[in-house]
């Protein structure tokens, strides 16, 4: 075990006394809060970089979230991604035995674009904040520092920067979330 993920393990062992605390995370915060708790994470297949506006479908679960049907679109900006969702026997007891854990939704090449429990945890892989001008300083910063190889996505992902995404959807069903507004939501 990592000495990061000792150590947030440990942060979210305060579940167990403070059973009314709530996490979220987004990007890295979705994908570490996974790891703490059993979920695998590594690079995305073919280790491709998901980038810019995407879309991502939901669940019934993330339906009832973002009180809308079907499909929303954020930016992206990974190559890692979260391969299982934790589970109660993963999590080394800090999912309850009687917790439903959720996948709120999945892209094309991702299938775990958030991780939900009732009361408890909300997170995402895609960006709430980012913007046109946010994600092409990204895409070209990384391309320069040659982390994203493909010259050609790079220009596709700067092309639907200015798309427009869902991120204040997803906004504001987190603070719904840190509201208590999420208790009939499974």
């Amino acid at each position: 075990m990592t000495s990061s993920k000792f150590w947030l393990t440990k942060f979210l062992a305060a579940w167990k006394k403070y059973p009314e605390m709530r996490f979220s995370g987004v990007c890295f915060g979705h994908q570490i809060l996974c790891r703490a708790l059993g979920s695998k994470v590594e690079p995305s297949p073919g280790e491709e970089w998901e980038l810019s506006h995407t879309q991502i479908n939901l669940t019934s679960t993330g339906e009832a979230l973002f009180r809308t049907k079907d499909k929303i679109f954020l930016h992206q900006m990974h190559v890692d991604h979260v391969v299982d969702a934790p589970t109660s026997s993963s999590s080394e007891g800090l999912i309850a035995d009687n917790s439903s854990v959720t996948v709120w939704g999945s892209s094309e090449t991702i299938p775990i674009q958030g991780v939900y429990i009732r009361e408890r945890l909300f997170t995402s892989q895609g960006h709430l904040g980012y913007d046109e001008q946010m994600v092409k300083k990204h895409v070209d910063s990384r391309f320069e520092k040659g982390l994203i190889k493909d010259e050609k996505q790079a220009e596709e992902a700067k092309e639907k920067a200015g798309l427009d995404h869902d991120g204040l959807l997803v906004a504001g069903a987190i603070l719904r979330f840190f509201h208590g507004e999420d208790k009939d939501i499974k």
